[in-house]
C-alpha cells in the first residue's frame, strides 16, 4: 500500500464494545442501524456476526437490554438500548480511550520526526 488512504485504521482491541455503548447512548437502535453507524468510527468491514456476538455479550453483562419491536414494513426486529450500568461502563471506557489517545499522540509525534505521515514519502529511512 503506497498511500495513507489505503490503510485501514488500526483500532484498539475490544474497541467495538465502547463504540456500541456510545451509539446506544445517542439513541436505541437495531443491529442493521448500528452496522451503518459504526462505519464512521472506523469499522469499514461488514461483520454482522461480530456485532451480534458483541450485543449478546453486552446484554449478558447487563450493559444493554433489548426488546422486539413490531415492524409494518418487514420482520420484527430487536431494538437495543443502554442501561444505567452501560452508561457507567461507557464513561469508564471513554476515560481509558482518552489516556490511550495521549500515549498514541506521543508516539506519532516522535515518529513524525522521521517520517511525514500522509505524504508521498511514507517510508522511513533506516540507518545503514
Amino acid at each position: 500500500m503506497s498511500t495513507a488512504e489505503a490503510v485501514e485504521p488500526a483500532l484498539p482491541r475490544k474497541f467495538l464494545r465502547p463504540c456500541i455503548l456510545l451509539l446506544l447512548r445517542e439513541q436505541p437502535a437495531h443491529g442493521y442501524d448500528l452496522m451503518e453507524r459504526l462505519r464512521p468510527l472506523g469499522f469499514v468491514r461488514d461483520d454482522p456476526g461480530r456485532l451480534y456476538r458483541a450485543l449478546r455479550a453486552l446484554e449478558r453483562d447487563r450493559l444493554v437490554r433489548s426488546a422486539w419491536e413490531d415492524s409494518d414494513t418487514g420482520p420484527d426486529r430487536r431494538v437495543y438500548e443502554l442501561t444505567r450500568a452501560g452508561m457507567e461502563e461507557l464513561h469508564d471506557q471513554a476515560h481509558g480511550i482518552a489516556a490511550s489517545s495521549k500515549t498514541l499522540d506521543r508516539f506519532l509525534s516522535r515518529y513524525s520526526e522521521f517520517v511525514a505521515l500522509g505524504s508521498s514519502r511514507e517510508r522511513a529511512r533506516t540507518p545503514s
